[in-house]
Order: C-alpha cells, then sequence, then structure tokens
C-alpha cells in the first residue's frame, strides 16, 4: 500500500504537467485567435476599398498579408484633420481614442484610391463593428463592411450582407452646401423622387431599430473625420 506522501507528490506532479500544458495550449491558441482577428478586420478594410475576393477560391491568410502590405497604408488624423506625424494605427492608445483618429489609405503606385475609417455603435442586440471607405474626393461612399455583429439573423443580421451593404456606394455623406449629412437607413424603400435620395439607403424588412442604430452611429463617426474630409475634398495633400 502506497503512503500519502506518495499519493500527493504523484497528485502534486500531475498537476504541475497539466498546469504547464494548459499554460501552453493556452497562449497558443490566445495568439491564434488574435492573429484571425487581425486578418478578418484587414479583409473588411480590403472589401470596403473594393478588393474583389474570388468566391470560389477566398483569400487565404497569407493573400490577404500580402494585399495588406503592398497596398493599404495606416494614417493617423487628428480632431482638427491634421496628420499626426510618427504614429500608426496600432499605436493609438485608449486614452486618445477621443483624440486621434485611424485611417486607412488603398495605393495603387502613388494614387491614392480611397479611403477606409472604422465605425462601430449600438444596433438592436449588440454593437457593430465596420468599416467604411470614401472615394478620394472626401464625400462619395466607395463601400461599407461589417466584421462583428450580433444581430437576430435573417433580420438585423443582414447588415453584413453585399444586398444591403452595396447599397451604400455612390452615396453623398455630404449636401450640396457642404454640411455632413450622412447616410440614412430608412424604413421600407428609398423615393426615388426624394431630395435626399443621395444620402438614403433601403431599410431592411424587420430590423428597423438596427437600421437607426446604423442611421445613429454612423453619422456620430463620421463627425470625426468630417475635419479630414474636408480637407481631402478641398484637395489638401497629406
Amino acid at each position: 500500500m502506497r503512503s500519502n506522501a506518495y499519493t500527493l507528490f504523484f497528485t502534486a506532479i500531475i498537476t504541475v504537467v497539466l498546469g504547464f500544458l494548459l499554460s501552453i495550449a493556452a497562449t497558443t491558441l490566445k495568439e491564434r485567435q488574435e492573429l484571425n482577428m487581425n486578418i478578418d478586420i484587414q479583409k473588411n478594410i480590403l472589401r470596403a476599398l473594393e478588393f474583389e475576393e474570388n468566391p470560389e477560391i477566398p483569400w487565404t491568410v497569407n493573400d490577404v498579408q500580402y494585399l495588406f502590405t503592398n497596398f493599404i497604408r495606416g494614417i493617423v488624423v487628428q480632431q482638427d484633420g491634421s496628420l499626426a506625424e510618427g504614429i500608426v494605427p496600432a499605436n493609438i492608445n485608449d486614452e486618445d481614442e477621443d483624440k486621434l483618429f485611424p485611417v486607412f489609405l488603398k495605393f495603387k503606385g502613388e494614387v491614392c484610391e480611397g479611403y477606409a475609417i472604422p465605425i462601430s455603435g449600438k444596433g438592436l442586440w449588440s454593437t457593430l463593428y465596420g468599416y467604411l471607405a470614401i472615394h478620394p474626393d472626401g464625400k462619395t461612399v466607395k463601400g461599407i463592411t461589417f466584421y462583428k455583429h450580433g444581430e437576430t439573423p435573417g433580420l438585423g443580421g443582414e447588415v453584413d450582407k453585399r444586398w444591403f451593404t452595396d447599397n451604400f456606394k455612390g452615396k453623398s455623406l455630404f449636401s450640396d452646401d457642404g454640411t455632413l449629412v450622412s447616410i440614412a437607413v430608412v424604413r421600407g424603400v428609398v423615393d426615388g423622387e426624394s431630395k435626399t435620395v443621395q444620402h438614403q439607403v433601403d431599410g431592411i424588412s424587420g430590423a428597423t431599430m438596427t437600421g437607426k442604430g446604423l442611421t445613429n452611429f454612423l453619422l456620430s463617426d463620421l463627425k470625426k473625420y468630417e475635419p479630414f474630409l474636408k480637407r481631402i475634398a478641398a484637395g489638401d495633400q497629406l
């Protein structure tokens, strides 16, 4: 019969070994999760900026990293719309989120073909996270994507579907007099004869509150970038 000391020693050894293995597994899993999250965000920035993915041949991690590294440039702008020198989006601290704003630029050679900014806010059941892309004119929507939300499947969950997001393309963020008006998600279908048709998109059936939430936080986020967008629209160079 083995002694209590042996039993305790054996149990301690097993506990240490299992704890070590679990620690390694948790670290490895966390690194993988962070990589997947970053790749998903990069995919959405690329899609918002009209990089087209072949549905039959989905992007690999290497594909996304190659496109992002070679065609996307991250900058940070300040409250007055000027460039924050020496800072990249990844270096923005939590306490500076109300003063420094990330922008992702799409380049083809030396030519900038668009800007993408992060957007987020409350829908009906969840916070929606995505990116809004804007043409080089600083006022026309190039694309919009959502990479994370918890809205109801088949209702508010349709917010990330192409049939909905494609409606934003070509819409104008500013009125003719230069006032920021953003894009509103209407209830039902946009009136094609309305004077505000360029600032509205069709709503999602059964998801009025999700649409209202999107309308509200899109305008709120755009206000942070208004000075920057107006500088771009005026032809200022970064």
